[in-house]
């Protein structure tokens, strides 16, 4: 079979949850986050977005696209992006920022002023990207209540983005917040992906590869409808996928071992 590895090396490359240039399904989100960014980072006023949605609902995914494509717009600030899984605990996410920001290695509360002192200070916009943002939850939530309450300090220039899967994290750990005047963060969800926009979003990465289909259409359809029963997870109806043409390669491998050369017995 020449030239059939390739062809499936390169199918399971558009299969694998890489940022595509255009996220099927997620363009009033994409539009949402950016208007966001506009109005706050370049119009320079402080504000938090809460974005919230089960795994591969595109979250993650979405924000990505819009700091590559708004590159230029956000040129003129800081912006800082961490995961809070890799923190060793939530009151990590002080250090961590503070790193980011060049400021003097401090701990406890003196490294909260620090950061308090800087980020009210003269200076370019930060935008601060915390994803799995619930792992900052700790008793009195006071690590998360201080992250969203930055934003509104008197000459704060601090632009919060948190993303994490529950929906009503901000009722339940930040209820104080809806009391202030300001009020809480923006909300934004993102809801499971329905069985057509897992489809979709199948049919355009496979559309990336020259040449014959490996995976048949109905097969795409059939994985998309148990997918988004499921859970509506992109991620998983593309590891599906991928799984099954792996299972493909290894098949035609043993064939092409097995075949008698030319001429033999």
């Amino acid at each position: 079979f020449p030239g059939a590895g390739t062809c499936y090396q390169q199918v399971k490359r558009v299969l694998h949850a890489a940022v595509p240039d255009r996220l099927h399904g997620r363009e009033k989100e994409t539009g949402i986050i950016r208007q966001f960014l506009r109005e706050h980072v370049s119009g320079h006023r402080p504000g938090s977005l809460y974005i919230s949605g089960a795994p591969g609902t595109g979250k993650t995914a979405c924000l990505s696209r819009v700091l590559l494509d708004c590159k230029d717009e956000l040129a003129g600030s800081k912006t800082i992006v961490l995961n809070c899984m890799a923190l060793s605990s939530p009151q990590g996410i002080f250090p961590a920022m503070g790193q980011q920001l060049g400021l003097p290695t401090a701990s406890g509360r003196e490294g909260v002023r620090r950061l308090e002192k800087q980020l009210t200070a003269q200076g370019p916009m930060v935008l601060l990207v915390l994803d799995e943002l619930d792992q900052l939850e700790s008793k009195g939530q006071d690590v998360l209540y201080t992250l969203f309450e930055w934003p509104r300090l008197p000459g704060s220039r601090l632009v919060l983005v948190g993303l994490a899967n529950a929906l009503d994290l901000t009722d339940r750990s930040l209820a104080r917040l809806a009391a202030h005047p300001a009020g809480g963060p923006r909300l934004l969800h993102f809801p499971p992906y329905t069985k057509e926009q897992l489809s979709a979003i199948l049919q355009e990465r496979l559309g990336q590869v020259a040449g014959d289909t490996v995976l048949d259409a109905a097969a795409l359809q059939f994985c998309a409808r148990k997918v988004s029963a499921l859970s509506g997870d992109a991620r998983k109806a593309l590891d599906v996928c991928r799984r099954a043409v792996e299972v493909v390669e290894l098949e035609v491998r043993s064939q092409s071992l097995l075949k008698p050369l030319p001429g033999g017995e």
